[in-house]
């Protein structure tokens, strides 16, 4: 049925059915599917899956299914793609190397694919992320092409369209294909990194300091998007791509958001915990990162440093195990190549820089107390750390010698490194004295005066020798190794400087007491031991709980650069110590000399890079001043081309004296200079002609005044004939201003006239034919004369320039003078105005009085009837009537004054 049924799909009769091919692939799906939410028993589940995979192989059989089965995904409708998808998808998770291969091979399979993440249906483009997930998983060239076909752009437009970590279950998927796209994948993660979306994860980790709201999608989202940083920089990539990762990360400010989350409250422990591991990755190696990192304060009272902050956590015992190794894996990446930051670290122990106040803890005692705490894992912790303080550094190793420590009241203070030592001798637990071991390795090793101190101590070497030579159970054996370890260091790094331990002394000692075969032996138990080789293969420990924290994997690389070195140590005789060491000091004095040349050679490239700027600086100021010169050559050479047409033209006047004088006038202006002289004489009648129709306009706005001025009212008349004095003085002025441009004018058209005449003259010298035969005495008297009249001649082109300036400069004045008679018309057209203003008053003022005669007429009247009513006679009325009228009339004379007050 199976094979059947793509010669179902691919019948030309039924490919348009879309319901028929979408019940088909349904059937399919079915077949080759196993829901394992049906399945009980776990037996029926494997018989399930065992028979999917078969119905898969079937399928797959002949590829052309495969290549049917993309061609219908190009279909819109969702009952054709949507069990397309499903079908594709359940074939990859069967046998997915075979049909990744097979859609590898087929014709734009993977571009088909891609375009589901555009679909606008949810379900299909969320199916479609799925697809791509199996499609990716393992396959690199797959992860490539998926990669340049803008996968990055559409999963994350996805992912911020979804809530970005609030997302739901959508959001995690795009992670994960985000992740198989990127995880050992360098020419992605280059893809990535180069296309800016390092900068577009930052508003994942806009979480803020909440309390609440923290769902388990939400938790898990968060995770794997911490997961995708640490792909981006983890550091089993190649170290240029991790840097340049690292630095675009703390560009965009992603560095300082993970700074946050990683010093907010509330966040969870697991977050917390992979927040922690991903700052570590981000800063590791990368000195900008480290230095950020070191200025990052927790949000305390008062404010402490955020390495402080954490190593509070990792010498806690209450503290989560994971929380504990994620601190010190942090710690160990701050330190990683970072010499300023194992400085700082030191110096927090020396005695010189400890807070005597005690009112804060720094990082170094906060390791020492983890390093003498009764708890081992403490114990472990803190001398890893204090180890990486002093990794590839033989300045703090030096410097930590002089770290002093108070073990009781009355007793005298003893050395770092004697306590450590004093602290193995006591047999404490076997995951404290590794640690310890660890560290004195890291300590004395390429370090010959920490040497000379522990073997100053007399109670050490016979403690490292007893501890090798007993028979111990296996637990012991990789504390008897590490102390091989020790004992051979003193002897390689040894400069026998105390007579009682030199070289030599010690191999006889190891020889007498324990046999080089046998301290051998126990040297090798270290890269023996089953925790060595998985220590060896990640910086980070990651360990499954505290019994396997024992190595540590700078450590595990010391071991394995000394193993070797130590044994052949042990062998060498002391003859072959004498030529070693003469061949040390040699290439020691070679090393000081070749050093000495390397200091000359930076030098001098720092001298030639000078040089070169110099050189450079000078080049520009040549090319500058040889472009200046050229410039001056060039306007010489029109001069002198100038200056010959001039002698050519010159000599050409031989025959009329008249013309002659014509000619040398003529010829001692320039064509530039008419030119010039004629655009100034269009420039002038063009400002005449502007101020002609300034003149107008303000001889209209001047009869507006006029003709708004009438009223019949005498206040009215009053301001009109005030208006008429001013606009007679204005009329005035403008008069005068007319004929001073009328006089202007006149100029201009006598300029304009000399200017014609100067044109014909000079094309009648240009016409002139030269009379040859006249001897040379008197053409040089006659080009002498020229001359002569062609200084005049300029003399007076000076003068005519003259007298165009005053000109400009008395249009300037008439314009100056047009602009005073504008602001006084505003002026009057401002008190016209008030005016009107004043008239619309009397007018209203009028008409109330008019309103109260009215009123006084109706009571006058009404107080008449009423005495007629009461038989009162006539003359009293006549009496009333011209006492009212004296009234108006007084009421009238009220009026008229006020009115001649406005």
């Amino acid at each position: 049925m199976i094979e059947e049924m793509p010669c179902v799909l691919s019948n030309h009769y039924l490919s348009s059915d879309s319901e028929i091919i979408g019940y088909a692939l349904d059937t399919l799906f079915n077949i080759i599917s196993n829901d394992e939410e049906d399945e009980v028993e776990e037996n029926s589940t494997r018989q399930s899956e065992d028979l999917g995979s078969q119905f898969t192989e079937i399928f797959i059989k002949q590829q052309e299914n495969v290549t049917l089965l993309l061609s219908l995904l190009e279909d819109f409708d969702f009952h054709v793609r949507w069990p397309g998808v499903k079908l594709l998808t359940s074939l990859l998770k069967h046998l997915g190397p075979q049909v990744q291969q097979i859609i590898l091979v087929s014709p734009m399979g993977v571009s088909r694919l891609m375009d589901l993440l555009a679909d606008s249906r949810e379900v299909i483009r969320n199916d479609g992320v799925l697809l791509l997930q199996a499609l990716t998983r393992s396959n690199g060239a797959i992860q490539k092409i998926v990669a340049f076909e803008n996968a990055f752009e559409r999963l994350l437009d996805i992912i911020t369209e979804e809530g970005n970590s609030d997302g739901g279950i959508v959001v995690e998927d795009c992670l994960i294909l985000l992740q198989n796209l990127l995880k050992n994948n360098n020419s992605n993660q280059n893809f990535f990194k180069e296309g800016s979306y390092i900068q577009r994860m930052k508003p994942w980790f806009e979480v803020g300091d909440e309390n609440s709201g923290w769902s388990a999608q939400k938790v898990t989202n968060l995770h794997l998007m911490l997961q995708l940083i640490r792909v981006l920089v983890s550091p089993t990539n190649p170290p240029g791509a991790t840097s340049s990762c690292q630095k675009a990360m703390f560009q965009c400010g992603l560095l300082q958001q993970l700074c946050t989350i990683l010093m907010a409250t509330g966040i969870p422990a697991d977050i917390l915990t992979e927040t922690i591991n991903t700052v570590s990755e981000v800063i590791r190696g990368c000195q900008v990162n480290q230095d950020y990192f070191a200025s990052v304060n927790a949000p305390s009272n008062p404010p402490r440093p955020a390495i402080v902050v954490l190593l509070m956590s990792m010498v806690n015992e209450r503290q989560p195990f994971v929380l504990r190794c994620a601190v010190l894996y942090c710690f160990q990446c701050f330190l990683y190549k970072n010499q300023k930051g194992q400085g700082e670290i030191v110096s927090t122990l020396l005695p010189s820089t400890i807070d005597a106040t005690g009112n804060s803890v720094s990082a170094g005692q906060l390791l020492c107390g983890g390093l003498f705490s009764t708890d081992s894992l403490s114990n472990w912790c803190a001398a890893v750390a204090l180890a990486h303080a002093l990794q590839e550094n033989a300045t703090q190793k030096e410097q930590l010698l002089r770290v002093q420590l108070a073990t009781s009241i009355g007793n005298p203070p003893v050395s770092l490194l004697q306590q450590c030592t004093n602290i193995l001798s006591q047999g404490s637990k076997i995951q404290t004295r590794v640690g310890l071991l660890m560290l004195l390795c890291t300590w004395l090793s390429n370090c010959p005066i920490a040497v000379t101190h522990f073997l100053h101590n007399s109670a050490n070497v016979p403690f490292l020798t007893g501890q090798i030579a007993e028979n111990l159970g296996e637990e012991e054996q990789l504390v008897q190794g590490l102390c091989a370890l020790l004992l051979g260091i003193t002897i390689y790094f040894n400069d026998n400087s105390l007579e009682n331990y030199m070289k030599e002394k010690l191999k006889q000692l190891i020889e007498k007491r324990i046999g080089k075969e046998n301290f051998i032996e126990k040297l090798g138990f270290i890269s023996k031991h089953e925790l060595y080789s998985r220590a060896s293969q990640k910086p980070q420990p990651n360990f499954p709980s505290p019994e396997y924290m024992i190595f540590d994997h700078e450590f595990t690389k010391l071991v394995k650069e000394l193993e070797g070195v130590i044994t052949k140590a042990i062998y060498k005789s002391s003859e072959e110590d004498k030529k070693e060491e003469e061949e040390k000091k040699t290439l020691e004095q070679h090393d000081s000399i070749v050093g000495h040349y390397k200091n000359m050679i930076r030098e001098q490239d720092l001298q030639l890079e000078e040089l070169k700027q110099q050189i450079s600086t000078l080049k520009c100021q040549n090319e500058q001043l040889q472009t200046a010169v050229t410039q001056q050559v060039s306007q010489i050479q029109q001069h002198k081309d100038q200056y010959n047409l001039l002698k050519v033209q010159l000599g050409k006047d031989n025959q009329h004296q008249g013309s002659h004088n014509d000619g040398a006038q003529m010829n001692g202006i320039q064509p530039e200079e008419i030119g010039r002289l004629r655009e100034e004489i269009e420039e002038l009648k063009s400002n005449q002609e502007l101020l002609r129709s300034q003149l107008a306009e303000k001889d209209s706005l001047i009869e507006k005044l006029k003709s708004s001025q009438t009223s019949p009212d005498t206040n009215e008349a009053t301001a009109s004939a005030r208006d008429s004095e001013n606009i007679a003085e204005l009329k005035q002025e403008l008069a005068t201003l007319k004929s001073q441009l009328n006089s202007k004018s006149v100029e201009i058209t006598k300029l304009q006239t000399e200017k014609q005449e100067l044109l014909h003259k000079t094309e009648a010298f240009a016409q002139s034919v030269p009379v040859s035969g006249e001897s040379e005495a008197a053409i040089a008297a006659k080009t002498t004369d020229v001359e002569g009249r062609l200084s005049a001649l300029l003399q007076e082109t000076k003068e005519l320039k003259n007298e165009i300036k005053a000109l400009s400069e008395e249009r300037a004045s008439i314009k100056e003078q047009l602009d005073s008679s504008n602001s006084t018309i505003v002026i009057l057209q401002n008190e016209k105005n008030q005016l009107e203003v004043n008239i619309k008053d009397s007018k209203k003022e009028q008409d109330d009085l008019l309103v109260l005669l009215a009123d006084q007429d109706q009571k006058i009247l009404s107080l008449k009837d009423k005495l007629k009513g009461l038989g009162h006679p006539e003359e009293e009325e006549d009496e009333l009537e011209s006492i009212d009228q004296d009234d108006e009339d007084d009421e009238d004379e009220d009026d008229d004054k006020s009115q001649g007050d406005n």
